[in-house]
């Protein structure tokens, strides 16, 4: 490959064809002229060398550095190479086809851009503090990814996507305009407005001096709950891709995914046997509740430590680092968590394999435990792991419930390439009950919004009959009253979403008629 279908790309976004000999440094005469004074006056050169590019050092002060180590003789360039003169990042980008995805470009927070003071009021642009991505065609419309990394949000875009490099301080909006119009035909100019609009509206857009774009940001963070604390570790990410290099021929080849999918299968059909047969009473343990649901809420913990472990490793398989990991607790209820949000920047089928690999851990250790549950004779320690296996079904169950953002929505929102699916499932059926059945905006959120209508109806009254059969044993502790008010609440928790989604629209409903 011709080293003409390289570009190098500047931390502005600015993109510099390499042709021929390349100059990077302070002199004015540079090729790539770096206006900051950790940048020599003649800092390296990029060259073509057979087809390849190729960085030596040109006797620079502070040296030159490719993906951390220091140039000492000319070094040949990889796509992707990130090239460190002073304190200037430039990545070594090859061209991509239109159908291909790009290389995640990274602008730190507070990153200086070059030339500043000549863009600066000029147009428009991103602050710095984002990544941007362009998945493969195959991801569908919405394939640009945009990452805001001061509040760890993700944006998805279709095809004002293409727009965004336009929107680099150097175009007014009238010519910006112009530009969008050149580059997607008469839709052009309505993508620009839009994605501008948008940008500013999530404070993606740079303020004066960048300060405005700070406080935009922070006043959109949602505020953190009181009743939530959290432990995280930061650290998280060196030690998933540690355990990833050491557990990754173990784990993920073929032999290894066959006998994990065997222990998942063949557990579900003992565990059914298990129930059946009466080999065990959920919460219960040497015929005690008390003791039955402490281990069942250990072992959900400990459960769900290994479910949040299993989305690190898989993100790690896939070159992507964990953010945190920690354990928060909501009320009074402890929760393992790892952050695994740049999975958004991974290409479709691997974003599914993140998501799938927490329930697939759950239905796993279930599988385990209903093995070593069935040859136990009765006695404690069958009962125990009756409750482990319990707590992991539990937990599988609640990840791959559709209707609510756990890990099986995102592999449904993944699947039919429906970023937002909940969301707008539920929008829209509000609209159209408010408006008396004014046709969807698509067959796909009409039949979500109805599903998940019918599910919550389905799990409200699954939680009263189920409730019921406790309601012996809860007389038994309580007054009457008491225990039916304590189960009323229950009931009235369960048809919560249900009543949500309902109630707001048809009272609208009604009062419009009214009126």
């Amino acid at each position: 490959m011709s080293a003409a279908a390289f570009d190098v790309v500047l931390p502005d976004r600015t993109r510099v064809p390499v042709r021929g000999q390349v100059t990077i440094g302070r002199e004015l005469g540079s090729t790539i002229h770096l206006d900051d004074p950790s940048v020599s006056r003649r800092h390296a050169r990029l060259a073509d060398v057979d087809g390849a590019v190729v960085v030596e050092d040109a006797g620079s002060r502070f040296g030159t550095w490719v993906d951390g180590a220091r140039v000492v003789r000319p070094a040949r360039l990889r796509d992707g190479a990130v090239v460190r003169v002073g304190d200037q990042e430039l990545v070594l980008e090859r061209r991509r086809e239109a159908n291909e995805s790009l290389l995640t470009r990274i602008v730190p927070a507070g990153a200086s851009l070059l030339d500043l003071d000549e863009v600066a009021g000029a147009g428009p642009r991103l602050r710095s503090g984002y990544a941007v991505k362009r998945l493969a065609a195959s991801e569908g419309a919405r394939r640009w990814v945009l990452r805001d990394l001061r509040a760890d949000r993700y944006v998805r875009l279709a095809g004002e996507g293409e727009l965004l490099e336009l929107i680099d301080g150097r175009r007014t909006v009238a010519e910006l305009l112009e530009a969008s119009r050149a580059r997607l035909g008469d839709e052009g100019p309505a993508k620009v407005v839009a994605l501008l609009s948008e940008l500013a509206e999530r404070g993606l857009l740079a303020g004066p001096e960048d300060g405005g774009a700070d406080a935009a940001t922070a006043a959109a963070a949602p505020p953190r709950a009181r009743a939530t604390r959290e432990w995280a570790w930061p650290g998280a990410g060196g030690w998933f891709a540690a355990l990833d290099a050491r557990t990754r021929s173990a784990l993920f080849s073929p032999g290894a995914l066959g006998a994990i999918a065997l222990v998942a299968l063949s557990g579900l059909v003992v565990f059914a046997a298990l129930v059946a047969g009466r080999y065990g009473t959920p919460f219960v343990v040497a015929r005690h509740v008390g003791i039955g649901g402490a281990v069942f809420v250990l072992g959900r913990l400990a459960v769900a430590g290994v479910h949040e472990t299993a989305h690190g490793l898989t993100m790690a398989h896939f070159g992507r680092r964990v953010g945190r990991a920690g354990i928060k607790v909501v009320l009074i209820f402890p929760f393992a968590f790892v952050d695994t949000s740049e999975a958004w920047l991974l290409p479709r089928a691997r974003r599914i394999a993140v998501s799938a690999a927490g329930p697939v851990s759950d239905a796993t250790l279930g599988g385990l435990f209903s093995w070593a549950c069935l040859v136990q004779g009765p006695g404690i320690l069958r009962d125990i792991c009756f409750q482990l296996a319990f707590g992991a079904y539990v937990g599988a169950l609640v990840n791959l419930n559709p209707f609510v953002e756990r890990d099986g929505y995102h592999m449904l929102a993944d699947a039919l390439d429906q970023p937002g699916l909940r969301r707008r499932a539920r929008a829209d059926l509000q609209r159209r009950l408010r408006s008396g059945g004014e046709a969807p905006a698509s067959p796909v959120l009409r039949r979500y919004a109805l599903a998940g209508l019918g599910w919550s109806v389905v799990a409200t009254a699954l939680a009263v009959v189920l409730s019921l059969r406790y309601a012996p044993a809860l007389r038994a502790v309580v007054p009457a009253p008491v225990a039916w008010a304590m189960l009323a609440m229950v009931w009235v928790a369960a048809a919560v979403p249900a009543l949500s989604t309902l109630g707001g629209p048809l009272v609208a409903r009604a009062r419009g008629r009214d009126a």
